[in-house]
This record gives C-alpha cells, sequence and structure tokens, in this order.
C-alpha cells in the first residue's frame, strides 16, 4: 500500500506542471489557435518544439514571441501580441511548448 502510495505521489507531481502549464495556455487563450498535435490556425506545439529543439535561447526567442507577437515564421498568418501575458507567464508557456515531443 505505502509503495503504491508513493507511485501515485511521484506521478501526480510529473503530471501536475505539465496540466498546470496546459491550463495555463488554455486560460491565456493559446489553444484557441494552437494545439499539441494538430496544426489549427497556428503550429502544434509538438512542431514548434521540433523547430526550435537544441536552441540554447529558444525559451526566451518564444517568450518575446508569445508577448510580442510575430509573423512570417510559420506561413502567411501571423500570431497576434498577446499583452495578457507576462514575462514569467510566457517563459512558463514556451519551456511548455518546447518540452512536448
Amino acid at each position: 500500500m505505502k509503495r503504491a502510495l508513493i507511485t501515485i505521489a511521484m506521478t501526480l507531481a510529473v503530471a501536475a506542471p505539465a496540466m498546470a502549464d496546459q491550463a495555463l495556455a488554455t486560460s491565456k487563450n493559446c489553444m484557441a489557435c494552437h494545439a499539441t498535435d494538430k496544426k489549427l490556425v497556428g503550429p502544434s506545439y509538438k512542431d514548434v518544439a521540433a523547430k526550435y529543439a537544441g536552441q540554447k535561447d529558444a525559451v526566451d526567442k518564444l517568450a518575446t514571441k508569445i508577448i510580442k507577437g510575430g509573423s512570417g515564421v510559420w506561413g502567411p498568418v501571423p500570431m497576434p501580441a498577446n499583452a495578457q501575458v507576462n514575462e514569467a507567464e510566457a517563459k512558463k508557456l514556451a519551456a511548455w511548448v518546447l518540452a512536448q515531443k
């Protein structure tokens, strides 16, 4: 029983941050244009993670794009600025996006 409780606790500890970051993405309306594994209006988070894989400054680059918006990287549809997202939230979202595999 004790071992089962430890396993459950460890699973929740690993899953909780991922769920929290998806909840943040949902609350900031990111999921209206993006999905984890398929293109919607914008690219999937898995495609973004693959594009920026191995880049040391990827979290900072993506956090800036989340806040300021961008265009031309993924096609003709621009990503609007997200003034409702602060820098800490943008970095948390960027790290979560980059962790998608």
